[in-house]
């Protein structure tokens, strides 16, 4: 059988083979595709309480042992439920990654029609991160590629970002987001090094009964700077939400430069490339643009 070519070759059939060559006591159990599905993995969903991911590619598969070593430490510590891992997949039917078996967190994604109040929601969010800020970083896993350097300095991605700035040349400010650009290289990092999850997305919070109830997905997450953790400042949160995330989550303010210069990495990489085919997405994305350097300029 030929190995899964990144995501096309991971589907239902699949993941029963596994389940049923590794896991027998399992291998009655439905399996079903999620709603919302990541990139870096595919989940489906085995039973009623269980559930299965897969990295998409190699590039993806160091964090299955990461998550599967300390997301049962971190757990401990944190004021939300985190995945629970049941079992470690092996390579095998023709599929070439290791993969794991987790609890099913019930909730949906958090989407703001999910959300009863959007402020206390932020006040969650930013107690969640305060509390895996607070847990053991001794030994921890430090930023590097296994969390695609967030967690690190933001200077990993100066080539790259210059690159889109050239690009969009005459299309967006770009001489006021190489200003916060700058800034953020400047702003280097001279903490202690602190738990970040990495990818702090509404894909990755869960809500039930209107409030934050899991975060998933830590394949992103580390020991290092947890100024990539802030982004949700300007991707999902507007006004009396931004500002109570921004009071409760007690950053410096280097920590805040260093976010935006996250923030906008991955706004300026995403327009480049949508700008001239995907106009809704292009939009969204140069108003985030907007709000950091509009931020920025605010806090100078």
């Amino acid at each position: 059988m030929t190995p899964p070519d990144g995501r096309a070759g991971i589907d239902a059939g699949l993941v029963r083979r596994l389940v049923a060559a590794q896991f027998p006591r399992w291998r009655d159990l439905p399996v079903t595709p999620v709603a919302v599905d990541g990139w870096d993995n595919r989940t489906y969903r085995l039973g009623e309480d269980k559930s299965v991911r897969l990295p998409t590619a190699a590039g993806y598969v160091p964090a299955v042992a990461k998550e599967n070593r300390w997301l049962p430490r971190l757990a401990l510590s944190l004021p939300v439920d985190v995945p629970r891992v049941l079992g470690e997949g092996v390579p095998g039917e023709g599929y070439p990654y290791p993969w794991s078996v987790r609890g099913w967190l019930p909730g949906k994604v958090a989407d703001h029609a999910h959300i009863d109040d959007l402020p206390r929601f932020a006040v969650d969010v930013a107690e969640f991160l305060l509390a895996l800020q607070r847990c053991d970083a001794t030994g921890g896993p430090v930023a590097g590629l296994h969390s695609w350097y967030r967690g690190a300095s933001p200077a990993h991605y100066d080539e790259e970002t210059r690159r889109c700035l050239t690009a969009l040349d005459g299309r967006v400010d770009t001489a006021a987001a190489a200003t916060v650009w700058d800034a953020a290289l400047a702003a280097e990092w001279r903490g202690d090094p602190v738990w970040f999850h990495g990818d702090v997305a509404a894909g990755n919070l869960l809500v039930r009964d209107g409030k934050l109830s899991a975060v998933i997905d830590f394949g992103t997450s580390g020991v290092g700077d947890p100024a990539c953790d802030l982004v949700l400042t300007w991707t999902m949160l507007t006004g009396d939400s931004r500002a109570e995330f921004r009071r409760a989550v007690a950053q410096d303010e280097g920590t805040w430069v260093r976010a935006r210069g996250w923030a906008l990495w991955k706004s300026l990489l995403t327009l480049a490339n949508c700008i001239d085919t995907d106009p809704d997405l292009a939009a969204l994305n140069r108003r985030l643009i907007d709000e950091v350097v509009t931020d920025h300029a605010r806090s100078a």
